[in-house]
């Protein structure tokens, strides 16, 4: 057995996360949410396979997000194992603590740069709880080409700014960057990408992907199989068809902040949806602006006009 799967059926609103095994590399990607009931799945999926913990040398993490890394740090020290992250995200999991208070902070100064009230951004702060991760946890830094293994590590931001997809030969694990069910968030699930044209990043990455000589039949970080080339064709609609609606949705006189077209296009939002909602709305504003299809004004908050 090269590779199994174990699904966690309670990790996240995008549906029931994965966590792949290794037996014979000694390797563990994602292993899951944090908790008892996410540990209890693992440990007993892994003794049902005969994949000892003690023989886990190795944890990989395709991402910050507490659904993913939740675990890692307990499974880590169980097994004595090294976690990797792209040297992107790893501070996040890194240095916990310092690196969440910095986070809410740089969620709180983007949402207002979007134009989010000060009601919604208190309760985002307030929604945004910590996980039960350790202050600090050692993790070991990659770049793009990377191996753990024989596991390749290929960076492939716009969900986060270090999402890593890991190749296997001709499988391709990715993560979050392609879901079978869900299309990726992109500009709230990491507001590090603000500053970074997230969505043309993203789009960039699915160029990436699509240019790898892989298997069309990929393991997402949400479900168990995703086909590539029919779902990234439809995510790709999807973001076109976003940037339109962005756009239609800007008055026909005057501006509008990237809070006031998330209304407009999902209607009331609080807590993670309201970052996730704006943030979706933002980087497509700033995607239409770049292709010169409306106008961003400068200044706080940030404003579009149509043409």
């Amino acid at each position: 057995m090269m590779s199994f799967r174990i699904s966690h059926a309670h990790g996240s609103p995008e549906g029931e996360n994965s966590t792949y095994a290794f037996p014979k590399r000694g390797v563990v990607i994602d292993p899951g949410p944090p908790g008892e009931q996410p540990w209890s799945v693992l440990r007993a999926e892994m003794e049902e396979q005969g994949f000892e913990i003690a023989d886990i040398d190795h944890i990989i993490l395709t991402h910050w997000h507490a659904d993913h890394v939740g675990s890692a740090p307990r499974l880590a020290e169980v097994a004595d194992a090294t976690l990797h992250m792209h040297e992107q995200d790893a501070p996040l999991l890194r240095d916990y603590r310092i690196e969440r208070r910095r986070r809410i902070e740089r969620d709180t100064e983007t949402l207002k740069l979007w134009g989010a009230p000060p009601e919604i951004i208190a309760d985002v702060r307030e929604s945004d709880t910590p996980s039960p991760i350790p202050d600090t946890v050692p993790v070991t830094s990659h770049t793009d080409g990377d191996t753990v293994r024989g596991l390749e590590l290929l960076h492939t931001p716009g969900h986060t700014c270090g999402h890593m997809s890991i190749r296997d030969g001709n499988t391709l694990y990715v993560g979050d960057a392609v879901l079978p069910m869900y299309t990726p968030n992109v500009g709230g699930s990491d507001t590090r990408t603000a500053t970074h044209e997230p969505l043309e990043q993203y789009l960039q990455t699915l160029d990436k992907i699509t240019a790898l000589d892989v298997s069309r039949e990929a393991r997402p970080g949400h479900g168990s199989v995703v086909t590539l080339d029919d779902r990234i064709e439809t995510i790709r609609v999807h973001h076109r068809e976003r940037v339109d609606a962005v756009t239609d949705a800007l008055p026909s006189e005057g501006t509008a902040t990237p809070w006031t077209i998330a209304r407009k296009l999902f209607g009331d939002m609080s807590g993670i949806h309201a970052k996730m909602g704006a943030g979706e709305a933002a980087a497509h504003l700033s995607y239409a602006a770049q292709s010169g299809q409306v106008v961003q004004l400068d200044g706080e908050p940030v404003t579009y006009r149509g043409l």
